[in-house]
């Protein structure tokens, strides 16, 4: 073992980059909600990109060491401390048997990631590590993290710390604008309902979760009704009958016969999922060719990164 829960704060859970293939009988994908903040964290490490990590949420996890071994933690903007001294995020390093890993409640963003040297070594479910509480499919029965679960790892540390440039750090805004590439249904919404969503702005409601995001404000009264249920993909937007946007995320249900305006780009979808009950969104519609150009680049630009040698 390397990990004892000691305090597993709100919500706490296994992920690693999901759960595909599987839609046809009722799972959905799951998966890390922030995927740029969990791929650091496992690039730090030298870990492969699915190598599973722990997914804070909002934080207050704390954990025991049971082994030495190597470990980073990125995500939302969180003090954090070891053996009561504060720790840097963006960053790896080693810990020993008995230390203490304690992680308070975000300021910035509401998702952090704790990965180990090798992932943690926790039986797969269906081809992935990810936790589906909802399904209560993954690591310990689908359930998120409790007091006194064991974690156990390849317990090796680093001979060399690796830090991520300050340049490249991602910051997280309760202020964003999402990219929505339009859906099939688009045309069928009436204009002027059409013009009001990409013109109003939206609250995150407290109904957010891993499951999906709904949103208030201006409401969008669709004319469409009568829908078949068809599958649903991550960062639809559904317009329920009380007209209030709802986007969802890796959690989602499988089918849903709601009218959809259209989804999120992936990219747009993870910063929204850093966010919070009041934060302010708007949308803005963009192209698929565009958001192909905008996958490449964003792979181009992590491709470019160089970590930093960072001392012991």
């Amino acid at each position: 073992m390397s990990f004892k829960v000691k305090n597993a704060g709100p919500l706490a859970s296994i992920q690693d980059l999901g759960r595909t293939n599987h839609a046809n009988i009722g799972l959905t994908t799951s998966g890390a909600a922030d995927p740029e903040a969990f791929y650091w964290a496992n690039k730090l490490l030298g870990n492969g990109p699915n190598s599973s990590a722990i997914e804070v949420t909002f934080g207050g996890l704390a954990l025991i060491a049971t082994a030495d071994c190597a470990i980073a933690i990125t995500g939302a903007q969180a003090e954090i401390k070891l053996n009561n001294t504060l720790l840097p995020m963006w960053r790896s390093v080693n810990v020993k048997a008995g230390d203490s890993i304690d992680i308070s409640y975000a300021k910035h963003g509401c998702r952090l990631y704790l990965a180990v040297v090798g992932g943690f070594q926790l039986p797969a479910e269906f081809g992935s590590q990810s936790t589906t509480i909802r399904e209560g499919v993954g690591p310990f029965n689908g359930k998120a993290l409790q007091k006194n679960d064991d974690l156990p790892s390849l317990n090796r540390t680093a001979l060399q710390h690796f830090q991520l440039p300050v340049a490249a750090v991602p910051s997280y805004s309760n202020e964003l604008t999402l990219r929505v590439i339009t859906g099939y249904q688009f045309s069928d919404i009436p204009k002027l309902e059409r013009l009001k969503f990409f013109n109003s702005q939206y609250q995150v409601s407290p109904q957010c979760d891993r499951m999906g995001y709904r949103l208030k404000g201006e409401a969008i009264s669709t004319g469409i009704s009568n829908l078949y249920s068809e599958g649903i993909t991550k960062g639809a937007i559904q317009i329920p009958a009380d007209g209030q946007p709802i986007v969802l995320a890796n959690d989602r249900q499988t089918i849903g016969g709601y009218p959809k305006i259209g989804s999120v780009l992936s990219l747009d979808l993870a910063k929204l999922m850093q966010t919070s009950a009041g934060a302010k969104i708007r949308f803005s519609a963009i192209t698929i060719e565009h958001a192909h150009n905008l996958l490449h680049l964003e792979k181009i630009k992590r491709q470019g990164v160089k970590l930093v040698k960072a001392g012991n």
